[in-house]
């Protein structure tokens, strides 16, 4: 029976399963990161889960890093049954991993082995996967290569986004632990390796790398505007400035790589392989606007 478990997590994506958690078990604890500067006005801003914690009335922790020995000797203080980690940002040592009786559980974005690593939603969109979902997984000393203990499977539509599957993949996740957690730690399900085979690996994510390469194929740039859609979004250099692409789609044609035209009446660029048609667009300084408002503003778009 699990008496006291440790919630580990930081952006809005783990506020689904710590909320989820809460409702169902003794959660005595959240590790979340510090509070970091946010906004034009670079206002110190807490997490998403620490907020949602407070909310909850679990008291929180908020170490730069978990070897911290205060954050070790909370963690031991709260003595857990079960931690569990969802997008904490850091990694897990073993003097962590074999604190609780039951270990640690991970929920993670994808489905394991492919796509390990700190951004799974965008690298299933740019890969042009046909689905993507959430795993379960027992952790280890490794990133992400834990043995599984459940997976469940979600279609990824032509329209998703990063956004989009974002909100569908946290709210999965809440679900998919509180039915794991129950057979997990009465030993009904075991955990299971992870196969060797189709292991993928994706890193970081930073701003810079939503610059838009027009020597790619179209429908490559198509899926990077949705996948870094709505961070860190992405965009090309127009009129000396970032010109950033909210939404366009792709349509069949030949132009030079990097040459801009005007495309049913919408601003459009040639690629490796077809046109890239803008749909939504967004000047420096201004606000987002329309294809076809943005070329009453942009005459010399095709010049």
């Amino acid at each position: 029976m699990l008496t006291r478990l440790v919630f580990m997590g930081s952006p809005d994506f783990a506020v689904p399963a710590l909320r989820a958690l809460a409702a169902q078990y003794p959660v005595v604890g959240v590790v979340t990161q510090p509070d970091r500067p946010s906004g034009r006005g670079m206002t110190l801003t807490p997490p998403p889960v620490k907020v949602a914690a407070v909310e909850l009335g679990i008291p929180v922790i908020q170490p730069e890093k978990l070897r911290e020995p205060g954050a070790l000797a909370q963690l031991q203080k709260w003595n857990p049954d079960l931690i569990v980690v969802a997008a904490f940002g850091q990694i897990l040592r073993p003097n962590v991993l074999d604190l609780p009786k039951f270990g640690c559980l991970n929920i993670h974005a994808s489905l394991l082995p492919r796509h390990r690593g700190a951004a799974p939603i965008q690298a299933a969109l740019l890969a042009g996967d046909s689905e993507t979902g959430i795993t379960i997984m027992k952790m280890d000393a490794g990133l992400d290569t834990g043995p599984l203990l459940r997976q469940r499977a979600i279609p990824i539509n032509a329209d998703d986004t990063g956004g989009s599957l974002f909100e569908k993949l946290s709210k999965l996740g809440g679900e998919l632990l509180l039915e794991t957690i129950p057979e997990y730690v009465s030993e009904k399900l075991a955990p299971q390796p992870q196969p060797e085979a189709g292991v993928t690996y994706f890193g970081m994510i930073q701003k810079e790398h939503g610059l838009l390469d027009f020597s790619l194929p179209a429908a490559e740039l198509e899926r990077k505007i949705r996948a870094f859609s709505p961070w860190p979004g992405t965009f090309f250099q127009w009129n000396n400035a970032p010109l950033k692409v909210h939404r366009a789609h792709v349509k069949a044609g030949k132009a030079e790589a990097g040459q801009r035209l005007v495309v049913d009446g919408l601003p459009a660029v040639g690629t490796a392989n077809g046109l890239i048609v803008f749909d939504e667009l967004q000047p420096a300084g201004k606000k987002a606007m329309s294809g076809k408002d943005f070329l009453l503003g942009g005459r010399a778009w095709d010049s």
